[in-house]
């Protein structure tokens, strides 16, 4: 597989409805073909700090996640509240076609808000394998750090999955493409829209680029998407090797 369909859903999250949300889900992705489809943080509940109200007890997000991913015959990937032995994590779902999946626990939890309090950092770093694209996952905030997210010549393409406010777009926007160009990966960066329940405003700032820095995002509607071709990839890498020249160093989680 040289070639990799991702689609985003730029969704407006109803406030802590999950059935409602994947509802939603279903109606706006119905006539949508994709290898991956991507939504947003949090998007069975919107990004809420009332965790022990909104969290997933009985994997009701995964759950669906995987009934979509078998009826699309596709991957579908985006985070969810989770309580898991009696812990509260911020839980980025890869789930493939057949109902497996991986997940990423967000590492970095936005202390402006009080995510630290309330749900338990990851500890671990994942890279998913998928159709021959090796794919590093994050969530809103970890895209502030770029030392957790560098490339040790380890991934193709990186995921990020966010609830981040009208009010500071211009920094997404701006990381978004330099974690692009820096780390020499296809990413997609996708962003909720509308308002939530703490009256945060967010607007349609979802986007997608190679990592030369150049935008290569299609938008329909609410669905923006984009085809990754590997090779040209390594073509790109090839003809400019900066990441051979990168800095070893060691991150201590």
């Amino acid at each position: 597989m040289k070639n990799l369909r991702i689609a985003g859903l730029n969704l407006d999250i109803v406030w802590k409805n999950k059935e409602q949300n994947f509802k939603k889900i279903e109606d706006e992705l119905s006539d949508s073909e994709a290898d991956i489809f991507l939504l947003p943080e949090m998007f069975s509940t919107g990004f809420c700090m009332e965790a022990d109200e909104i969290a997933d007890r009985n994997l009701e997000t995964l759950t669906w996640m995987k009934s979509f991913a078998e009826s699309k015959n596709s991957a579908v990937a985006g985070s969810a509240s989770v309580e898991e032995d009696g812990n509260f994590y911020n839980r980025f779902y890869f789930v493939f076609p057949d109902g497996s999946f991986d997940y990423y626990d967000k590492r970095h939890l936005f202390s402006y808000s009080g995510e630290d309090k309330i749900y338990t950092a990851g500890t671990e770093r994942k890279i998913i394998e998928y159709k021959g694209f090796r794919i590093l996952l994050q969530v809103c905030f970890d895209l502030r750090f770029p030392v957790f997210s560098r490339n040790q010549d380890d991934y193709d393409a990186i995921l990020y999955v966010a609830n981040w406010p009208k009010s500071r777009v211009d920094a997404w926007k701006s990381l978004l493409k330099a974690r692009s160009i820096e780390n020499q990966a296809f990413l997609f960066g996708l962003n909720r829209i509308g308002i939530d329940g703490y009256n945060l405003e967010y607007e349609e700032s979802s986007l997608v680029y190679f990592p030369d820095g150049e935008e290569i995002s299609e938008r329909k509607n609410h669905i923006i998407s984009s085809e990754w071709d590997l090779e040209k990839l390594k073509e790109f890498r090839t003809k400019f090797p900066f990441l051979a020249e990168r800095d070893g160093f060691e991150i201590k989680l």
